[in-house]
């Protein structure tokens, strides 16, 4: 699976390579740090490892050796294609030209964004937004950490609790009978479990099981509840990916308004009348 991966996006990993390639030195002559020669033309391993660097996607899950072997054929392929597209003059067609003027334009919005988004998500910014939005309006909840045993109907439930009240071992009792592969549920507040389970698991004191099966909509569950404790905010380490992509959308939502409060907009309908801006049929 992961070599089909590979071939398919490696071809995409072309147009980011060629993107940012530039005069890279190599030792033609001895051919050190070069991928491949194309009609005399070079391809560096330079080229190459941009291209791979260029897509965490990729980096994330194989090795550059590994990549280089595969991409070599299809940057060869790229630069042929290239050659070929130079050699019939597409650049001077209108077909050309048109692609490009849009792919100018729309490199030119994606930059523009960016570097509006960069300015405005500051350190500064996220550091405010969590310590505003966040801590100031954080509410603590009680949270509980407890382990169950899942079973498919009350009978099996009963022989748990039998066996736990002979002075069973909860996890070893558990490893043999539980449907729930995660018999440890770690902290949890009541408004992520059932209501059947918060309720009981909130009734138990620390270290103490249920002495009667608990139903919900999984199954028949024995629980035992290991701790409680007050819920604190999280870190802003913990947040800030969070945090910057609610901030990003924010800049993005305000550059748009603005840019359309401060321009004169026309629109029509495909018979050419004038659309009607929502202001004007309130009037």
């Amino acid at each position: 699976m992961q070599k089909k991966y590979l071939i398919g996006a490696t071809a995409t990993v072309i147009v980011a390579a060629l993107a940012v390639a530039g005069a890279v030195k190599v030792n033609a002559q001895k051919n050190v740090g070069v991928a491949a020669k194309v009609n005399g033309e070079v391809i560096s391993v330079e080229e190459i490892k941009r291209g791979y660097e260029a897509n965490p996607q990729i980096s994330a899950q194989v090795p550059f050796e590994e990549f280089y072997e595969r991409a070599v054929d299809i940057f060869v392929n790229g630069k042929l294609l290239y050659q070929a597209a130079t050699k019939a003059q597409v650049e001077e067609t209108p077909a050309y030209k048109e692609q490009l003027q849009q792919a100018k334009e729309d490199l030119a919005r994606k930059v523009y964004l960016e570097q509006t988004v960069e300015a405005q998500v500051t350190p500064e910014a996220v550091q405010k937004f969590y310590d505003e939005e966040y801590v100031k309006k954080f509410e603590s909840k009680k949270e509980m950490s407890a382990k169950h045993i899942l079973l498919e109907d009350e009978k099996t439930a009963k022989e748990v609790i039998k066996k736990l009240n002979d002075g069973g071992d909860f996890d070893k009792i558990a490893k043999e009978y539980t449907k729930d592969k995660t018999v440890e549920l770690g902290y949890f507040t009541e408004d992520l479990m059932v209501p059947e389970f918060t309720k009981a698991a909130a009734a138990l004191e620390k270290g103490a099981y249920t002495k009667e099966p608990v139903k919900t909509q999984f199954g028949w569950h024995v629980i035992l509840l290991e701790d409680t404790r007050d819920s604190k905010p999280l870190s802003l380490q913990e947040l800030e990916p969070q945090i910057k992509n609610i901030l990003s959308q924010n800049v993005v939502a305000e550059t748009f308004d603005k840019l359309i409060k401060d321009a004169q907009i026309e629109k029509f309908d495909l018979k050419g009348n004038k659309i009607k801006a929502e202001a004007e049929e309130k009037k």
